[in-house]
């Protein structure tokens, strides 16, 4: 789904280490649900149509709601080029395995993509991906709303976007609902770090914001529709089978006692952004 599109300066290749590449993803280009019959997450069609129908039409273009929106993201451009920035750049892989490297900080633990530790963790957070990216789909399919980056043809964004992705529907965010939806699965694989890996999950969705590519708003609903999303899929026995074997890949690469060479960067980049209450 990802290519590298981007490279990075040398002052953030630690950042880099920490969420393999990123790229312009599949979520940008012209949305199409999966057929039914392909989707593998946790959730039924009917399930997942359920929630997206508890979502909102998004603000109505030049409302003071979507005024509002934009006044904030306007904002957020004082992070364009920031170690924040980079971060955000990091944070636009959210595929597993690379995505699972999001958390390692807070873990203090390395989920490397290469050595393959973790089979169980990332089936679940690749069901939750497909769970996530179908729900915010079946949203945007009611309604558009352009993105930062199609309304402003010439704001920059983290990453390389097309065209049609500049023009692709930005309500609600799909990044933010697989964020939203994966920090709420490590709080249940590492309850020790609930808090914690609820707040990386947080991150990953204001991001988006960040880079562009979605209005606060957007992100906001979108994180709701994330947690929506895990609530349901952590009702699964599927799940909770998926879950047990996670734990016990989290418990043995404590053991293992190794960590992310990039978590220095993370934690300055986030003392940036941690207090902003979007």
């Amino acid at each position: 789904m990802y290519r590298c599109a981007r490279r990075l300066t040398v002052a953030s290749v630690s950042l880099l280490l920490m969420g393999g590449c990123a790229g312009t993803p599949a979520g940008l280009q012209p949305h199409a649900l999966k057929d039914e019959a392909g989707h593998k997450g946790y959730l039924s069609q009917d399930a997942l149509a359920a929630l997206a129908a508890h979502i909102p039409a998004p603000p109505a273009s030049g409302s003071t709601a979507d005024q509002a929106d934009k006044a904030a993201s306007q904002a957020l451009r004082r992070f364009e080029n920031t170690d924040r920035w980079l971060l955000a750049t990091s944070h636009a892989e959210v595929r597993s395995p690379f995505a699972l490297q999001h958390f390692d900080c807070v873990l203090g633990v390395r989920y490397d993509p290469a050595q393959h530790q973790a089979p169980a963790t990332a089936r679940v957070f690749d069901k939750l991906f497909e769970d996530a990216e179908a729900a915010s789909t079946l949203v945007k399919r009611r309604a558009f709303r352009a993105r930062p980056v199609g309304d402003e043809t010439d704001r920059e964004a983290c990453q390389t976007v097309s065209t049609a992705g500049r023009n692709s529907p930005s309500y609600p965010s799909g990044s933010a609902t697989v964020g939203a939806a994966y920090g709420a699965a490590m709080a249940a694989i590492a309850p020790d770090k609930a808090a914690e890996v609820h707040e990386i999950g947080r991150q990953i969705a204001l991001s988006r914001a960040i880079c562009g590519m979605h209005y606060p708003t957007d992100v906001r609903v979108g994180a709701a529709l994330g947690q929506a999303v895990f609530d349901q899929a952590a009702r699964s026995p599927e799940f909770r089978a998926d879950l047990t074997a996670a734990q016990a890949e989290l418990a043995s690469l404590r053991a293992r006692g190794q960590t992310n060479p990039g978590c220095a960067a993370e934690r300055r980049a986030l003392t940036m952004t941690r207090d902003l209450g979007l």
